[in-house]
């Protein structure tokens, strides 16, 4: 059992946990993953790492409610505990294993979208760590929905902040930002985008004609998070990839957007999930994450 050491609700619907987790926050790193089950028959939801203190031995995740499962975590309290907390799963960032001082001199960007805020300061905080000042730009539909803006505010080198609505900071999408910071002389050697699936579409559709190199998070289509389901199974440059085992992080103008969007809605229900496996046949699957390989 993993107890639950703290609860709060950032925005409606998204909420906070901080998790006793011991073994998880000795290894991961940014960019990874955990799945957790609030009960032994609950169900196996996978969500990126917030933060995590290898001291102290906690985890902290945040999740919005759009189902059964995640509602039934949003009514857990300090005190009580998850029956799952698996992880780390998926690949680390990138940049945590480049060398230290090459990527001091990089400039980075970094764009959140909505809940997408929550795998991107762990990344950011991890570069403020190691010296590394990098822009960030936190989008969100509007001021109340968005958040850890103070957390971010502390390790990003500039934070930008804008809503849909224009009720808060810039007004407009992320991406009219990014075309602003362009036109007013900023230079990024890199952008790493996480958030929305139509969000990180637009992003890398704009970065690509900027000739910025982009990283996008596929976290938001993983489902069972082993590659065992098939849900999140996508195409990068042309081959077959599954998020969970092969991400989630990918380079975002080689990944086919509009196919992935377009199976996501097919297998939101058991008839378009039984169609997809019929029509992928042994690729559905990406338990080994070589399934391109070994066809």
């Amino acid at each position: 059992m993993y107890k639950i050491l703290e609860t709060k609700e950032l925005a409606a619907n998204i909420f906070y946990m901080l998790v006793e987790a011991k073994r998880v926050a000795k290894a991961c790193q940014p960019g990874q993953f955990v799945i957790v089950r609030a009960d032994e028959e609950g169900e196996r939801i996978p969500l990126t790492i917030c933060d995590y203190d290898r001291e102290k031995g906690t985890v902290a995740i945040v999740f919005q409610i759009v189902g059964a499962g995640t509602r039934m975590m949003a009514g857990l309290k300090a005190g009580d505990a998850f029956h799952d907390f698996v992880g780390p799963l998926g690949c680390p960032s990138e940049f945590v294993s480049e060398d230290l001082e090459e990527l001091k001199k990089k400039k980075m960007l970094f764009v959140a979208g909505g809940v997408g805020t929550a795998p991107v300061y762990p990344q950011v905080k991890w570069l403020h760590e190691h010296g590394i000042a990098a822009d960030v730009i936190v989008g969100a539909k509007t001021k109340e929905l968005l958040i850890l803006e103070e957390e971010m505010e502390k390790t990003a080198g500039n934070l930008y902040v804008t809503t849909d609505d224009g009720s808060y900071g810039r007004s407009g999408m992320v991406t009219q930002t990014i075309s602003d910071l362009v036109r007013e002389g900023k230079h990024y050697d890199v952008c790493v985008a996480i958030g929305p699936m139509i969000m990180m579409k637009f992003v890398c559709k704009l970065t690509k004609e900027l000739e910025i190199p982009t990283i996008v998070s596929l976290n938001p289509i993983m489902v069972d998070g082993t590659g065992m389901c098939g849900a999140c199974r996508v195409t990068v440059g042309g081959k077959v990839k599954f998020a969970c085992v092969d991400g989630p992080e990918f380079d975002g103008h080689l990944v086919d957007f509009d196919e992935a969007m377009r199976r996501q809605q097919i297998y939101k229900t058991e008839e378009g999930r039984a169609f997809l496996r019929a029509k992928e046949g042994d690729t559905h699957h990406g338990g080994c994450g070589n399934c391109e390989e070994r066809r």
